[in-house]
């Protein structure tokens, strides 16, 4: 028996990669999500190459998942993926607390995000 198969969300020329709990603040992780928006797969796997964020590493490993995906799970050419969405979100935050002067405290927050990567077929143009 079991359950029933759930359709698919994306199209048949799209493929996602998630990643949750990222150790980063959503506004710093948007930074680097935002440089990849749009650019082809070969394009953007260059630019996280380089970048000199450190959070670079882990949106770069996100976008290598989901043209494996892509590649194996939905037989796309992976020659002519391009990014088209890279959107983050926010997640919990861990608080921590720490001794100030006089006897009060200093709140530290240290925020997660999530970052889903979706690599998408260009059609062909001739």
């Amino acid at each position: 028996m079991g359950k029933a198969k759930t359709e698919r969300r994306l199209d048949d020329t799209e493929a996602k990669a998630y990643v949750k709990s990222i150790r980063v603040s959503p506004q710093k992780l948007n930074l680097v999500a935002q440089s990849i928006r749009g650019k082809s797969a070969e394009a953007a796997l260059a630019s996280l190459t380089f970048s000199p964020r450190r959070i670079a590493v882990d949106v770069r490993k996100a976008l290598q998942s989901a043209i494996a995906n892509a590649e194996n799970n939905h037989q796309l050419d992976v020659d002519r993926l391009y990014v088209k969405e890279a959107t983050v979100g926010k997640t919990m935050v861990l608080k921590r607390f720490r001794a100030r002067a006089r006897g009060r405290i200093g709140r530290i927050e240290k925020p997660f995000s999530n970052l889903t990567v979706i690599v998408r077929e260009r059609e062909e143009t001739e």
